[in-house]
């Protein structure tokens, strides 16, 4: 596996802790923060995926136009739109005033991250963790 590979997994984990270690805060959560970093998670696993297959995108934040793309190679991706659409609102929605995230939308992006995370690892050829 190539660096970028490597780095985009790096930083996809480092969005799992994040995301995990804000929703898990008992002083001062910040729910909002454990999504995103749920959907970025995601994102940067989804794009290394791409990576690895050496298929280009774009600077997008969007799941499921990454999902998009990565159909060719691994079409059972689209039995988890669902996940992916529900992390999606994470990337901007709640990114700016008018919205926040609660503790069970946090709980369920959190959730959405665990279930696709070894999905995605499997693809990768990583082992579970």
């Amino acid at each position: 596996m190539n660096e970028i590979i490597n780095e985009w997994i790096r930083k996809a984990e480092g969005d799992f802790n994040s995301a995990v270690r804000e929703y898990r805060a008992r002083k001062l959560p910040n729910y909002d923060a454990a999504g995103f970093h749920a959907q970025q998670c995601i994102e940067k696993y989804l794009k290394a995926i791409l990576q690895m297959y050496n298929i280009p995108f774009q600077k997008i934040h969007d799941l499921l136009a990454l999902m998009e793309m990565c159909l060719p190679i691994f079409p059972e991706l689209e039995f988890h739109k669902g996940l992916l659409a529900y992390l999606n609102l994470f990337a901007v929605a709640f990114r700016y005033p008018g919205e926040l995230a609660n503790r069970d939308q946090a709980k369920r992006a959190v959730k959405a991250m665990k279930l696709l995370k070894p999905i995605l690892r499997k693809q990768l050829d990583l082992p579970d963790e």
